[in-house]
């Protein structure tokens, strides 16, 4: 593998079509296209100013690597990367990636992240400003993670997550086999339109959370005093603890609440098979 350290490139593809490379306190400047069409490169110590920097790139790793707020659109069209203990304030990463491991990370600034991208690791990451993070993705795995931004994981598919903070309203988003452990999901209609949706020890808030979900799970689940008019239209099995603001219409389950339900509304605008079981046991 050949080595380079201690240099500093800029402008128009300066080690474009580059293979088995190393990187040691390398820096790029300004410009595009860095590393685009490259294999095998490891990248440790780095500075990326510039745009593009790995494109259709396959097998790469950055390592304590600095990508500043110019080296946008720096990760598309690539695979197999691993990014550990980075400090990232570039926009607009991860479009159309296959294989991306990330770990020890934040991205205070993450406009547009990880659209149409598959098979995905984050542990230990907070990602902020980050309006329609996951759109259209698929096999994720995320395990202590935190996200402020609305619009998250739209159409994802064969999603978990584990010991999160998601303040995300509209999540989840007509998403597909969906299962969240030990986490808190704020922000309002959460999850419609989804399907096959499992919630195991999480506090939810904000209102009409959980609509025309066909096929969601509740297993001891809290729920804010402002989640109202929760579950309506969805298919849901399960149970609730604690109280609950207000139930409205789901369509055919069974959910215990094993606390108070302020509201629990059946009127004439329920959908068949209309035939789901509320059973309160503290009325």
């Amino acid at each position: 593998m050949k080595i380079i350290k201690n240099q500093e490139f800029g402008g128009e593809r300066p080690l474009y079509a580059s293979h088995n490379l190393r990187l040691e306190g390398v820096t790029i400047h300004l410009g595009e296209s860095s590393i685009k069409e490259s294999s095998n490169i490891e990248a440790e110590n780095c500075t990326f100013e510039g745009k593009y920097v790995f494109w259709e790139t396959d097998g790469f790793r950055v390592h304590n690597c600095y990508f500043a707020e110019s080296a946008r659109s720096s990760l598309w069209y690539s695979r197999n990367c691993r990014m550990t203990n980075c400090r990232v304030d570039a926009p607009k990463l991860f479009r159309r990636m296959d294989g991306i491991y990330v770990e020890n990370t934040d991205f205070p600034n993450g406009e547009q992240y990880l659209w149409d991208c598959k098979n995905i690791e984050l542990k230990n990451v907070k990602i902020e400003n980050c309006d329609y993070a996951f759109m259209h993705s698929e096999n994720i795995k995320i395990e202590n993670y935190r996200q402020e931004g609305n619009y998250a994981f739209q159409y994802a598919k064969n999603v978990e997550i584990r010991n999160a903070i998601i303040n995300s309203k509209d999540s989840f988003w007509e998403s597909e086999n969906v299962t969240i452990y030990d986490s808190e999901v704020n922000g309002e209609y959460l999850a419609w339109y989804g399907k096959n949706i499992r919630l195991v020890r999480c506090h939810l808030t904000g209102e009409q959370l959980l609509c025309y979900v066909d096929g969601l799970t509740l297993e001891d689940c809290t729920f804010g005093p402002d989640a109202n008019l929760i579950l309506e239209y969805s298919t849901v099995n399960g149970n609730i603890k604690g109280d609950v603001h207000s139930i409205k219409n789901p369509t055919s389950g069974t959910v215990t609440v094993e606390g108070k339900v302020g509201e629990l509304i059946w009127d004439e605008n329920q959908k068949a098979p209309a035939d789901a079981q509320v059973i309160v046991k503290n009325r």
